[in-house]
């Protein structure tokens, strides 16, 4: 159910910017304008968006609505027609209907000086007998529609210059509403968070945390400090120290970090350790897996219970191609082992330190691929440096 319903229009004000891109696409910490304005207006109690743009902005729009609202975008030939439809469908109980046709930022109980916000309040039912008479929105705003000013949480944002100006304010506004849902946070000044960012119950936000692009964060999770996470999955009761995390998801109760990076398309499973100086890339690991320190995996399918020695490196790219390294469960890596893909390692599988993988190893057994060891006694006394 839906609590209100905006009407918003985005204009080509790109003469005015200076920019390529509308005031409303303009990015306030990596996001535009306009995913902070919609996500506070679903945060507020807006279900139900009706949105009209110029084609060739339209794409780029879309994407900053909220997952999960009703959106119903129109056409420029059939906007009244719609728009008609689209009131006729609201609650019962829903009077009024929310108009923005400029570039505003919502932040209600805000202090900040604004001029005229370029939105306004109409009764639904008026609005639609306007449609039918054919009378175009500017006309109903300059014929006495209520305006909505900063009493109602809706300022003007005048040039690309401002936009600066709002980010401590957006951003502040986010943090506030987590700390009311029991996320615990640090440091308010040095922590930055995306409105399309959900945070569970009882993590802590340490300082230098940035979670960007929908990232999603369960209970009871401890993040940073210094840790840059976007367009992730991390599970509850996980730990992320000073590292990085793109487009990638990590299961419950796992420790990443300190020093890790972990990029686009991988699957961290429950309870497993990616340590300091881990790079995993497009590779899944299993539950209960060990990537302690100092070690590559890319383009990988690791089971449930490995344990990676120090120094190893999934060995994926020949220049012509990347091949995929299969782990099976419970297996064991050596020291600064090398597993040349395309390889697979049977369960409980061992490999020794030291060791270049490069065939098939079958389950329980240990591979060594190094040359044996030779030990010339008294060698050193007889290579001994010259002085100079």
């Amino acid at each position: 159910m839906s609590d209100f319903s905006v009407v918003l229009i985005l204009t080509d004000d790109t003469s005015k910017t200076g920019s390529n891109k509308p005031m409303m696409l303009q990015n306030i910490m990596g996001l535009p304008l306009l995913s902070w304005l919609t996500a506070a207006l679903a945060a507020d109690g807006c279900g139900r968006f009706f949105f009209i743009c110029p084609e060739k902005f339209r794409a780029a729009a879309q994407a900053c609505f909220p997952e999960g609202v009703d959106l119903t975008v129109a056409e420029e030939t059939d906007v009244s027609d719609r728009l008609h439809v689209f009131l006729s469908t609201a609650e019962e109980e829903e009077h009024d209907v929310t108009v923005i046709a400029a570039p505003v930022v919502y932040l209600p109980g805000a202090k900040a000086e604004s001029t005229a916000s370029g939105a306004f309040r109409i009764d639904r039912t008026a609005l639609m007998d306007a449609l039918d008479e054919r009378v175009s929105l500017h006309e109903l705003r300059e014929n006495g529609e209520r305006p909505l000013t900063a009493e109602d949480g809706f300022f003007r944002v005048s040039d690309p210059a401002e936009l600066a100006d709002w980010q401590p304010l957006l951003t502040k506004s986010v943090l506030r509403r987590l700390v009311m849902q029991g996320v615990e946070i640090w440091d308010e000044s040095n922590t930055y968070v995306a409105p399309d960012v959900f945070v569970g119950a009882g993590t802590v936000l340490l300082p230098g945390t940035i979670l960007l692009r929908g990232t999603v964060v369960g209970c009871n999770c401890v993040i940073g400090p210094n840790s840059y996470i976007e367009h992730c999955s991390i599970a509850d009761d996980t730990t992320v120290k000073s590292s990085q995390l793109y487009d990638s998801s990590v299961g419950a109760g796992t420790t990443v970090g300190p020093f890790a990076y972990l990029r686009p398309n991988s699957v961290i499973g429950a309870n497993c350790r990616v340590g300091d100086f881990v790079e995993v890339k497009n590779s899944n690991i299993g539950d209960g897996t060990k990537i302690s320190h100092l070690t590559y995996v890319g383009d990988s399918d690791v089971g449930r219970n490995v344990n990676f020695g120090c120094g190893t490196v999934t060995v994926n790219y020949d220049r012509a191609q990347k091949s995929r390294t299969v782990i099976g469960d419970d297996c064991f890596i050596g020291c600064n082992s090398n597993l040349v893909a395309p390889v697979k390692l049977g369960d409980g599988a061992y490999t020794a330190a030291g060791s270049t993988i490069t065939d098939d190893v079958p389950p329980m057994a240990l591979a060594i691929a190094r040359e044996r060891q030779t030990v010339k006694k008294d060698w050193a006394s007889t290579h001994k440096l010259k002085k100079k």
